[in-house]
């Protein structure tokens, strides 16, 4: 059910007091848990990803010669705080009471009720009404949590943007960033009568919290706020400081929100001033063998290209051959006969989490273990896998090379009227081995013949392509490639990995938070893979913050199985003690960079 604000369900917590006995009294059996993390279930940690491969899992044959996985996938072990250990095992005892879940998912319902839309079409902050919406959201967020407006530092960016300062006691520490972003897609108003509950309802219904913004990204919002306030209550103070930043329309590329707050954090702080930066992302999945976790560690390009083709107008009644619509429907027909083809590639990230998965996970089918495991030295088997996956997983395209797809085509006014102009825009994501200078060489290339063919001069952004019949005809016309909206982005740098710092003790918080977590089919093994965005939305606002530090990782820490039917759409909802995980992950997080030595 739903709990306002001033619900009589929401019971008075326990004194700061209490809650710290608790947590001493509950280190012995903490300590118990640790203990058994270095066993094989938990000892497994740290190699990360937010792309899964839908592989087939069968019971393996008995005899299989399972290969050694600490020399496949190295992991490392759950990390728990020590010195701070009695903060931690207070809030896990209050994390677990039905008092706190209650507030908590109320929490999030009220965040989700601020219907903080963000419109492609918006202008500046401050010169759109639309934008004052996201004032409402700061005045719930000041009198949710009073505390972390009480004692950290906030500062308004472009207006609507936040970025809070925790300071710590020791300066010589390079902050923790954690990120998330304000602002949701909008509801298709002709879907709103198939909603279970109203899309900024914000409803619990005793299992799910309802409305748009659930799953992406109100949790990572009011996740990090809840940490931080429950952290205060107890009377934490931190040594390393805590920079919290939220950006205000990651849903259309961060252009107001991400790059204000990048600016300013340059300003603030200096280049690669954080000791690491966690945003949304990845999360993990719990199947019948094993959990895996899936931090994403690298970002595909994008690159959304605009084909334009001018040709002579005129009456209908005495057309040409081929209109420009008909030519442009060539070169659209072109494109697609030429599609980019997906490759593994061994040093990279897809096939890092491929070789987590046949090390750690012994669900997986023997034939494709046996696949995977070959293909590290044999080019056949790498073929032989390549097949497998383009034949068995859907998202192997996009998880292995670039994509393309024909999103908006627009020509014509009139259907007396011969068409002056037509345009086709195909959105690219850019394989993480390619360029965005690759993309544009091998595009000039796959549509020059169409240009040769109906004699158009060809223009490839910005260059005039010379055609073998140049000369020797008259033009048709021009086809003109460029970059739709000059917003083409490089693919991410690969975030370090392996025996980097910042990616053990991300590993391990995330081996330590599911070790300890008390839901009902958590108690298996645990191991990390490296994760990738395929940019199948999106590309969060983390592509602005590659100066800030060199360890960005995208992860959210929730249970794809947690989501009702994803982001985006219609009936979107978080199960709510997929909620409270999140919680929990952020609350770890804070308090082992606090006092980790593996951060600078």
């Amino acid at each position: 059910m739903e709990v306002p604000c001033d619900s009589p369900y929401i019971i008075s917590r326990p004194s700061i007091k209490k809650l710290v006995v608790i947590g001493l009294l509950s280190t012995v059996a903490l300590a118990a848990f640790y203990s058994f993390a270095r066993n094989s279930r938990l000892s497994t940690s740290a190699c990360g990803s937010a792309a899964h491969a839908t592989l087939q899992a069968t019971v393996p044959r008995p005899d299989y010669p399972w290969p050694s996985a600490d020399a496949i996938c190295p992991q490392t072990s759950a990390i728990a705080p020590k010195k701070n250990s009695a903060f931690l095992n207070a809030l896990e005892a209050e994390y677990n009471t039905d008092e706190f879940k209650l507030k908590a998912y109320e929490s999030l319902g009220g965040a989700i009720r601020v219907p903080t839309i963000a419109y492609d079409d918006l202008a500046p902050p401050g010169q759109d009404e639309r934008w004052k919406i996201f004032g409402d959201l700061h005045a719930y967020l000041e009198k949710r949590f009073p505390l972390v407006h009480q004692h950290l530092q906030k500062t308004h960016v472009n207006k609507y943007a936040l970025v809070y300062h925790w300071q710590g006691s020791n300066d010589s520490l390079k902050p923790a960033l954690l990120t998330a972003h304000q602002d949701v897609v909008p509801v298709e108003p002709l879907t709103v009568d198939e909603w279970h509950h109203p899309p900024f309802s914000g409803f619990y219904d005793g299992e799910y919290i309802w409305g748009r913004g659930s799953c992406d990204d109100k949790p990572g919002l009011i996740g990090t706020f809840t940490a931080v306030e429950e952290l205060l209550h107890i009377g934490f103070k931190p040594t390393r400081s805590v920079v919290l930043a939220y950006g205000i329309d990651e849903e259309r590329g961060g252009i107001s929100g991400a790059t204000a707050i990048r600016d300013y954090l340059l300003d603030t702080y200096g280049e690669y001033a954080f000791s690491i930066l966690v945003d949304e992302g990845g999360g993990y999945r719990v199947t019948d063998n094993v959990i895996m976790s899936t931090p994403g560690v690298a970002e595909k390009g994008k690159f959304d290209v605009r084909f334009e083709i001018s040709a002579p107008g005129g009456h209908s009644s005495v057309p040409p051959e081929h209109t420009s619509i008909g030519m442009l429907a060539a070169v659209i027909k072109q494109l697609e006969s030429n599609p980019h083809t997906a490759h593994l590639n061994r040093s990279g990230i897809y096939y890092s989490l491929l070789q987590c998965q046949a090390a750690h996970d012994h669900g997986l089918s023997s034939h494709l273990r046996d696949l995977i495991t070959r293909s590290r030295t044999s080019d056949r088997a790498l073929a032989a896998l390549e097949a497998e996956l383009a034949r068995t997983d859907r998202l192997f395209g996009a998880l292995a090379g670039t994509t393309q797809a024909v999103d908006v085509v627009r020509g014509g006014v009139k259907t007396n009227a011969l068409p002056e102009r037509a345009e086709v825009v195909v959105n690219h994501r850019i394989d993480i081995h390619s360029s965005v200078a690759a993309l544009k060489k091998r595009i000039a290339a796959v549509v020059q013949p169409v240009a040769e063919r109906f004699g158009l001069d060809l223009d490839a952004f910005g260059e005039n392509v010379v055609l073998p019949s140049d000369g020797e005809r008259e033009s048709a016309g021009l086809l003109r490639i460029s970059d739709a909206f000059g917003t083409a982005l490089e693919p991410a740098p690969i975030t370090p990995m392996g025996e980097s710092g910042p990616f053990k003790l991300l590993s391990g918080t995330i081996i330590g938070v599911l070790g300890a977590s008390n839901r009902t089919g958590y108690d298996k093994k645990i191991f990390v893979a490296p994760g990738m965005s395929t940019g199948n939305t999106v590309l969060p606002d983390t592509k602005h913050y590659w100066k800030l530090t060199k360890h960005i990782f995208r992860y959210g820490h929730i249970n794809t199985a947690d989501s009702y039917n994803g982001a985006h759409t219609v009936n979107e909802a978080l199960r709510a003690e997929g909620f409270i995980e999140a919680i929990r992950f952020f609350t770890w997080i804070i308090l082992n960079a606090d006092e980790s030595l593996l951060l600078e």
